[in-house]
């Protein structure tokens, strides 16, 4: 059976100590943000995706009509 060294105690500052506290609590807020403006990035792309398709199918829709414009005007009538 292995047998597993004791942990040493560590010694440290009350001040480091609570300076170290204070840095992870404001690296987790900032991770927060982070995230928080990544979440509103995917949202912003999502709403630009939709509305360059709506444009898209608005260009489309003009151009089938001015194709049939150009049929209609250029096109000698059927009699």
């Amino acid at each position: 059976m292995m047998m597993t060294e004791p942990r040493a105690r560590v010694f440290i500052k009350i001040d480091d100590y609570r300076d170290v506290i204070d840095l992870i609590s404001l690296l987790r807020s900032k991770v927060k943000k982070a995230k928080a403006i990544l979440d509103r990035i995917h949202e912003l792309r999502s709403q630009e995706e939709n509305e360059l398709e709506g444009w898209d199918q608005a260009l489309d829709e003009v151009d089938r009509k001015l194709s049939l414009i150009d049929k209609t005007l250029f096109e000698p009538e059927q009699m």
